[in-house]
């Protein structure tokens, strides 16, 4: 398997590692830090999913990214890409750590792989599906240049905000 690694100015976007476990393990264990993004795993279950977003490299040769900033190497969060079958589109999908929040770094991040979309993987579209609630996602894929488009029922995860990227 061909893992990339996309680079900002502040930020490195990787591969996962099992370093990584803890860091998103102490994420998902936060019902508040999680509420958008699947909600509260317990350690078995974060596990699992890390598992899974390692796993959608494997089958598709793109996924989430582990994201670190460069001049420390501590772990921000996560943002990368998401179609696995049933999932409507290619999306570009975002968290990070509380510590990290409120500092452009899910922009960076997002703007890194909407190139990387465009370019390598030429891909024809791209879109973020935010949880009506969800106003601090809605901002960023504002910013990203995303514009709303409408409302869906997104598969077991209820109602999503579709923004189109592309």
């Amino acid at each position: 398997m061909n893992q990339i690694t996309l680079e900002t100015e502040r930020l490195r976007l990787r591969p996962w590692t099992a370093k990584d476990f803890e860091d998103y393990a102490l994420f998902y264990n936060d019902e508040i830090n999680a509420k958008y993004v699947g909600g509260k795993k317990d350690r078995d279950d974060a596990w699992r999913n890390l598992a899974m977003l390692i796993g959608h490299w494997q089958l598709n040769q793109f996924g989430y990214f582990a994201v670190e900033e460069k001049h420390n190497n501590n772990f921000v969060g996560c943002v990368g890409l998401w179609n696995s079958p049933g999932w409507p589109e290619l999306e570009l999908g975002y968290w990070l750590v509380p510590a990290a929040q409120g500092k452009g770094f899910a922009q960076e991040a997002g703007l890194s792989c909407i190139t990387y979309v465009k370019g390598t993987m030429q891909a024809k579209s791209l879109v973020s599906y935010i949880s009506p609630n969800n106003e601090a996602s809605k901002s960023v894929a504002t910013k990203l240049g995303a514009t709303y488009e409408n409302t869906i029922e997104l598969l077991t995860h209820g109602k999503h905000c579709v923004y189109r990227h592309f």
